[in-house]
């Protein structure tokens, strides 16, 4: 299994830094105390993308390095800011896992005997067989491991993984340490030569170039990369324009990373609209591979975020052809519930033990909690293996395809030209008249079920308002996210109302079960009394709110 870090570093061009002078010295940074080290690593590696650079398009990197003090598999993920997640694997072993044939993945070398150069060295890396191959060494090294493959599966979506980039590395390193002796930060000088691997390359075939990483350590902080940083500034070094040496050598050798979606004026609905959708693929990517690796959480962010792109492309359907985007919301939704198992066990499990938890000790009768966690062992297991297999569905790879295609060339309409903020003032109107109405037809209903089903259709109305309104907030500013607090907050108390009634269902189930088994059923019982009687609070405090939202919004609020 990989090992898992996060890296929290920055990169500099030094493009028009004299080649042959040392980096600023940084002793004076503030909290550094002394800087050591100096010493010159060869690394060599070669990055693994497929043929349309679909890893480079959403943030990833994957990659097969040697020299150095950690070579191995090293896949990089984007967690936010200055910092992505590292996943690790050692270099193959003998009867090591890795993916073969069918896998999505092709085997493009072997064997790891090059040797290292950096630019200006003259090493083999300019010297290419008719084939434009690097005549001294290795383009590949082994097949991608099955573990990484499974973790990309979203996307690559079934595209083989294929080596595109070798990078040749001449790093010079030093530390920065504070007064304790503590390591702070790591400065790396990097001299780097890149030639494409995949028949992508300009004439020359390889390009050079000089930059500098600064990484901290688990002592650093972010004020010591700001300091880092505004030392560097004042000797005329700027933070680098790429994300990464791949992104550049990408970009310089011939062919750079294909944007998710094309640019679109700025201004315009349309250009607005595709920037939030962009941003919500890119979330359920991130957050389905934190689902395979059963990250925290992550089978709700990735549910969320589907549940954005839906509601966007509903709410906002004007502006895309009605065709395209109603095939794909259905997919998202079928997606969205496959995943949805998995998270509402988590909820409702939550929910359960809190309950079980209040309960006084005379009260609590019979083995209850032992009843509790079996079944949500049990249940545990059945969605979460549910939630896997929608992922790996045949069905959920078309569904990916279709929302690249839909980012890639969006079917806009003439109304995507309009001026932004009329749109989405229009929009979230619109969502908000629907919101109201549902919710003042449930509350208009007596106890009981038809209510509860009713206060669930307000529910995901009023979700629906709260990503309008979430969309909106580059556009519309402050009354955007006012709104989206004010719906979210209404979506809260209704969604604690409907996890009650998943509550008050499966508190009767126990009892059922455990009055078959011979056990007591009054702790049952007490805690589906209790759930009724937040229920019936939750709707006063939903009337309360409606009659508020009543009236500010009839005041043109």
């Amino acid at each position: 299994m990989a090992t898992e870090t996060h890296e929290t570093e920055r990169k500099y061009d030094l493009d028009d830094f004299d080649p042959g002078a040392p980096l600023p010295g940084l002793g004076s940074v503030p909290g550094v105390r002394a800087e050591t080290g100096g010493e010159v690593h060869e690394l060599d590696a070669v990055y693994y993308d497929t043929a349309d650079l679909r890893l480079a398009s959403t943030r990833a990197t994957l990659r097969r390095r040697t020299g150095g003090d950690d070579a191995g598999w090293h896949l990089k993920l984007p967690v936010g800011g200055d910092t992505r997640e590292e996943l690790r694997l050692p270099l193959e072993e003998p009867g090591a896992e890795t993916a073969g044939a069918g896998s999505g993945v092709e085997r493009a070398g072997a064997g790891s005997g090059a040797e290292t150069a950096g630019p200006g060295s003259g090493g083999g890396a300019g010297e290419r067989e008719p084939g434009g191959r690097a005549a001294d060494g290795d383009s590949g090294g082994g097949a991608v491991p099955e573990e990484f493959v499974r973790v990309l599966a979203a996307r690559t979506r079934g595209a083989a993984l294929v080596p595109v980039v070798r990078l040749r590395t001449r790093r010079t390193t030093r530390l920065l340490r504070d007064a304790e002796g503590r390591a702070l930060a790591e400065i790396a000088d990097d001299a780097v030569r890149a030639e494409r691997l995949d028949g992508q390359e300009r004439a020359s075939g390889w390009v050079s170039w000089r930059e500098a990483e600064v990484e901290l350590t688990e002592a650093g902080t972010a004020a010591l990369l700001d300091g880092v940083e505004e030392r560097l500034r004042e000797a005329g070094i700027r933070r680098a324009a790429g994300p990464s040496k791949l992104a550049r050598a990408l970009t310089d050798t011939g062919t750079p990373p294909p944007p998710l979606a094309p640019a679109a004026e700025r201004d315009t609905a349309g250009g607005h609209l595709l920037r939030y959708l962009r941003a919500q693929y890119l979330a359920f990517l991130d957050h389905e591979a934190g689902t395979r690796r059963a990250r925290p959480d992550s089978v709700h962010k990735a549910r969320v975020a589907l549940r954005r792109t839906r509601s966007a492309l509903r709410s906002h359907r004007a502006l895309l052809d009605r065709a395209r985007v109603d095939a794909l919301r259905a997919e998202l939704k079928w997606l969205a519930g496959e995943l949805g198992a998995d998270r509402d066990r988590e909820v409702l499990e939550k929910r359960l033990r809190e309950l079980l938890a209040d309960v006084e000790g005379p009260l609590l009768l019979g083995p209850a909690e032992a009843r509790l966690t079996a079944w949500a062992v049990r249940a545990g297991d059945t969605s979460r293996a549910r939630a896997l297999a929608a992922l790996d569905d045949p069905r959920c790879r078309a569904l990916l395809d279709d929302w690249a295609n839909l980012l890639a060339a969006p079917p806009l309409t003439p109304a995507a030209v309009r001026p932004a903020p009329k749109h989405f003032r229009k929009a979230i109107k619109k969502e908000r008249r629907r919101s109201r109405r549902l919710l003042t037809r449930a509350l208009a209903l007596p106890h009981g079920p038809a209510r509860d089903v009713a206060l669930h259709e307000a529910r995901k109305k009023t979700k629906r308002l709260r990503y309008a309104a979430e969309s909106a907030r580059p556009v519309l500013g402050k009354p955007a996210k006012r709104l989206t607090r004010e719906a979210k907050a209404l979506t809260s108390l209704l969604g604690d109302h409907h996890d009650g009634v998943e509550a008050r269902a499966a508190l009767l189930r126990l009892a059922t079960h455990a009055q078959t088994a011979g056990e007591p059923g009054f702790t049952w019982g007490l805690l589906y009394g209790r759930e009724e009687g937040r229920a019936r609070e939750y709707e006063r405090r939903a009337r309360a709110y409606e009659a508020e939202m009543a009236r500010r919004w009839a005041g043109g609020e």
